[in-house]
Formats: structure tokens, sequence, C-alpha cells
């Protein structure tokens, strides 16, 4: 059969991969294209856009970079229709994969979701597009099937992809060694985010509060898609600061707590049992616009499927060096226990894993199907 994949961000690219790995053991000799990045490649995929080349982030970014957004977009249809997959599978990326699904839809091919747009927290009208383009609509968050549910669109609930990911880690017994890092002196893992912009806004912020605490080591988790000369042009007057790169889970697998830009990391870091300080900071533009759309209590993932604040949120004013080192120091001390009791609570709430092979399950029935 002929897959045709499209994800637009790195966790895109996680899941996507783990997605790829599990249609190869239910059709060996898949054919898959997608839009992705590294890891979708090495699980067998034929990557035609990297991901890199397609993350914006917020409304005035978004505007700025409309006409390559559009170029994409006639790309992509144009590529569709000349692969002639027997699905079209949208990974999260709501912006362009929306569009996307009602074209591919109206041409004549089966289309299926994985990894629901959050319609819950923002642009609700979304849930019509859904139910007049999408097939089959997979969500990995326990509360969205009761959210559709009342939107009459049916849901399939797989379980988070992020289980899989976490319970299949391999540590790397080398990590110290290897990075230059003291096993004595305990780590604390600093997430900036991944695209260029949010790590401009963010990471100063999080150098500057090192300064506050003695007796740690501090590591910055490098995104895949930026260069690590990037980095070090933050972080030159910073000579306590290591950088790592491809290896995300091996530092919070080893970190002792967390400074961690708001989205998917926030979820991953709460798995590998590692107390975290959630922030978040944008444009001005984009912070204006978004506070008066977003309807949701929290900007964690953490916090939102908990429905409680398990973790403490620093966001846009609210993001400074003083709040940073309050809320790091009482992750060190006075909250610890609690929240990693919490985090057992988050765990149980997000399925008994195999959600990547519950979506392939579905993805290949859909395929198949006459």
């Amino acid at each position: 059969m002929k897959y045709y994949i499209i994800s637009g961000e790195a966790s895109g690219d996680l899941h996507g991969a783990n997605l790829i790995k599990e249609l190869m053991k239910l059709d060996p000799a898949a054919n898959i294209r997608c839009w992705g990045g590294d890891m979708m490649e090495a699980a067998g995929a034929k990557v035609v856009k990297h991901y890199k080349e397609l993350a914006f982030m917020g409304f005035k970014e978004v505007i700025a970079n409309i006409g390559t957004i559009l170029n994409n977009i006639r790309f992509c249809k144009k590529d569709i229709i000349q692969f002639n997959p027997d699905v079209v599978v949208f990974i999260d990326y709501p912006g362009f994969n929306l569009r996307l699904s009602k074209f591919a839809k109206q041409k004549g091919f089966k289309t299926l979701y994985y990894i629901a747009p959050q319609v819950w927290a923002w642009k609700e009208g979304r849930v019509e597009i859904i139910k007049k383009y999408i097939d089959t609509l997979l969500v990995i968050l326990p509360f969205e099937v009761d959210f559709f549910a009342k939107h009459q669109c049916p849901a399939i609930f797989t379980g988070h992809p992020l289980l899989d990911a976490v319970s299949t880690f391999e540590i790397n017994t080398n990590f110290y060694i290897q990075n230059k890092l003291d096993p004595q002196t305990p780590i604390i893992a600093l997430l900036p985010g991944s695209r260029k912009q949010e790590i401009l806004k963010m990471l100063p912020v999080m150098c500057e509060t090192t300064k506050n605490f003695e007796g740690y080591q501090f590591v910055i988790a490098a995104a895949p898609g930026q260069t690590l000369d990037f980095y070090q042009e933050i972080i030159y007057n910073y000579p306590n600061i290591k950088i790592v790169s491809g290896q995300t889970y091996q530092l919070l697998k080893h970190s002792y707590a967390a400074c961690v830009t708001s989205g998917t990391a926030t979820l991953e870091t709460a798995l590998f049992n590692v107390p975290q300080v959630v922030c978040y900071k944008g444009s001005w533009f984009s912070y204006q616009i978004g506070r008066r759309l977003v309807k949701v209590k929290y900007i964690s993932l953490v916090n939102l499927i908990l429905d409680k604040p398990c973790v403490s949120e620093l966001i846009q004013d609210g993001f400074t060096v003083e709040t940073l080192s309050d809320e790091l120091q009482d992750i060190l001390s006075e909250t610890r226990e609690e929240m990693l009791e919490d985090y057992l609570d988050l765990k149980g709430m997000l399925g008994n894993g195999g959600a990547s092979k519950k979506a392939a399950d579905a993805v290949f029935a859909l395929a198949t199907k006459k």
C-alpha cells in the first residue's frame, strides 16, 4: 500500500517514525512518502520536505512567511496527486494539515488524522472541518474523546505515543563521559524549545538564572533543526553551561530538574520523572492575540491532563530571572516529592502504551478498506 504522511514539527517526526515502524510490521512492502524529519526517514519513509523548513511560530511569524507557506501548500497538493496514496495521514500541525485534509478528501483520498488538533483550546470551529474531511480521527489525550463526542465527531483514543517512546528508550551509560559532564554534580536541564524564534526568547532568561545556583551543572538540549553555533552565540558569557545535541532523552534521564518551554517537552519531562518549571514567552503581538483566543486554564500538557496546577507556569511578563529562580528553587526542595506523585497519576491517565501500534492498525485498516 502507499501512504502519504504529513507532520511539520520535531514531535511529529518522533511520533511519525514510531507509526511508520509499526506500519512496516503490518505492511512490509509499504511505500511511504512524507513531510517530516530524520527519524521518519530512518524508519523507512521518503522525506520530501523537512520540518525544519516548515516551523513558523506565532501569528506575526506566520504572516511574515505567508508566501513560503502558500508555496508549500501548492507543492504538497501536487505531490499527493502524483504519488496517489491509498491513504493520507495527518500528524498534528493543524494550520497546514486541515487545509490539506479538505483538498485530499475532495480529490477522493482516504484521510486519517493522528494526534488531533487541539480544538478544545482554541478555534473550536475547526471541529466541523474534521467532521467533514477526516475519515478516521485518532486522539492521544483522555479528555478528547468526550470533547469530540459532544460535537458528534467520533474519535478513537490510542493512548499517548510518548509512553512508547519513553518506555523503549535505552540509557547511555557513557553519557557523562561523552559530554564531559561531572557524574557527581546534579544536572538541571534547559529545554528552550525547537524553533529559533522561541529559543531566542527563552534561553537568555534561562541562562541568566543559572547564576543564582551553585552546586549544579546546567545543560541545554539543542533542537535537531538548530546548529550548535546558534546556541554558542547565546551562551558565550556563560561558561558553566554545556550543550548536548540529539540527546534530549538521555539528558532528561540524567537530570535532577528542568526548565522547559511549553509544548510536548513538558510531557516528556514528566514521563522521565524530572521535576520542572514550565515557561513561555512569545512576541508581544502573538501573545496579545493568543491570550484572547485560547480558552484553557493551563499552557502545559501536564496541568491540562491532570486538570490541576502540578507544575508552575511562567508566562510572558511573568517569565523573569527572579520568578524562574524562585520556582526552580522550590522544585529542588519543597515541592519535589509532591510533583513526582502527580506524575504517577499522569502516567495512569495516558493509557497502557501501544499507541503507535493502535494508530498503525487504524491507518492500515483504512488504507485497505474497499
